[in-house]
């Protein structure tokens, strides 16, 4: 069997890390078994569904190099959805029902004060055609309801092991509105269907609906895929992150905060699992990787902090070649492979270089807080040509001359020639700055 899966989302928004990690685990799944990994569209709601949130999903899958084997929309598939629907209705299976959104919220009201869940009592069943026709007249549109059967719904989740319900502890789902618009659930079945989609992988929010879903799989005469539902991502509050407050989308980490792509797939594909969460070398070790056995059923917490580390990590390894024409786009031309080894190891973003060939080649200010100090040190710096010994060379001298080490020795020097605490080694960094802004800068307490 050939593995096929596919990530749906609706455009009702743009794409967040949430959806991101679902993406990402249905794309491995695919890649692992070396299967067919489909990106549908779900934008049957036509009132909420954007054009540019459909850009703003490929985009972010095209740049988390998620690229997809088959691509639908389900707006294009009404009259694959008519058919089926028709199917359910000559069987029984979908039954129209005429009772307002008043009325229905007065039944479920009086069953919930008695303590019952509120399952719909499929009243419409009893209906004559004469009653039908007199609520047609009064200008009543049925909504239809699937008609679930009273038995057990049993599977074998890949993540949560053995999941159970029971048709007669179920309210038949709404899956055609008044309107005539088929709802999600129907639609997605379809798909399934008409694709072969062999594995579902989606939050477990959906659980409850996967239930209702294994019938109606089984009333369209088709085998109900497999199924693996994964805890939703929580933030560092234990509170599940919500795509409609805009946290954490992805094109704002691209494009406003400048994560690496890997630096996502690296704690995405391993947040919530057995593995440690390590910067990975390439996707290629995501996929190597991946099994639904190690996911747990916790809620997994998204730290931003530790996109950051891991991000900073990855940068840290990246060879010049890697990075000289991203630079360039930053408008970092004059940056040399030595230059990028220099600043390397201090980098968390890449835009931080910015901040790196500003020390370096300035202007800065420093900061002087002993002017007899910096004097001393203006009067002893070396001659050129500077190379990575001139550091260790110019240091000893000063330390003969003032009797200062450690702290009290190189500090001032940092503070003086970068106006910065912290940064690059000064051994490797004072070539590149030059000695005439050096000295330009230890006398400037002058």
């Amino acid at each position: 069997m050939t593995v096929a899966v596919r990530f749906a989302p609706s455009p009702t928004g743009t794409l967040h890390v949430g959806s991101v990690r679902t993406a990402l685990i249905v794309w491995l799944c695919a890649r692992k078994n070396k299967g067919n990994f489909m990106l549908r569209i779900d934008d049957t709601d036509l009132v909420r569904s954007k054009e540019e949130n459909v850009d703003d999903i490929m985009a972010g899958l095209k740049w988390l190099g998620l690229t997809w084997d088959s691509f639908a929309r389900q707006r294009d598939r009404s009259e694959d959805y008519d058919r089926a629907i028709q199917k359910l209705k000559d069987n029984g299976r979908l039954y129209p029902c005429y009772e307002t959104e008043d009325e229905l919220g007065l039944k479920r009201k009086a069953l919930l004060s008695q303590g019952k869940p509120p399952i719909y009592d499929r009243a419409a069943l009893d209906l004559t055609d004469a009653q039908k026709k007199q609520f047609e007249a009064e200008g009543r549109r049925p909504h239809w309801r699937f008609k679930l059967e009273h038995k057990p719904i049993i599977w074998q989740d890949l993540v949560r092991g053995h999941v159970e319900f029971h048709g007669k502890d179920m309210t038949d789902p709404v899956l055609i509105r008044e309107d005539g618009r088929p709802l999600y659930h129907i639609c997605s079945v379809i798909d399934d269907i008409d694709f072969g989609i062999t594995h579902i992988v989606r939050g477990e929010d959906h659980v409850s609906n996967t239930a209702s879903h294994v019938q109606m799989f089984e009333a369209l005469g088709a085998t109900p895929p497999q199924f693996a539902h994964v805890t939703l991502l929580g933030d560092m509050e234990g509170k599940k992150l919500s795509k409609r407050k805009g946290s954490f989308s992805v094109s704002s980490l691209r494009d406003e905060v400048g994560i690496e792509p890997l630096a996502l797939i690296s704690l995405m594909s391993r947040i919530g699992t057995s593995d440690p969460i390590e910067p990975l070398s390439s996707t290629q070790d995501a996929i190597d990787s991946f099994d639904f056995a190690k996911f747990s059923r916790n809620l997994p917490k998204f730290d931003e902090e530790e996109l950051y580390r891991l991000n900073a990590k990855i940068l840290h390894r990246m060879e010049f070649a890697q990075v000289k024409e991203r630079l360039a786009a930053l408008g970092m031309t004059d940056v040399d492979e030595a230059f990028w080894l220099a600043v390397r190891p201090n980098l968390e973003l890449l835009a931080d270089i910015k901040d790196w060939w500003q020390v370096a080649k300035g202007p800065v200010t420093p900061v002087i807080e002993d002017a007899e100090f910096a004097k001393i040190a203006a009067d002893l710096l070396p001659e050129g040509p500077w190379d990575n010994k001139t550091w260790e060379q110019w240091v000893g001298a000063i330390k003969a001359k003032t009797d200062r080490k450690g702290k009290a020795l190189f500090m001032p020097l940092r503070l003086s020639i970068t106006g910065q605490e912290h940064g690059p080694e000064l051994g490797v960094l004072l070539p590149l700055i030059g000695r005439q802004r050096v000295l330009e800068r230890l006398k400037s307490a002058a």
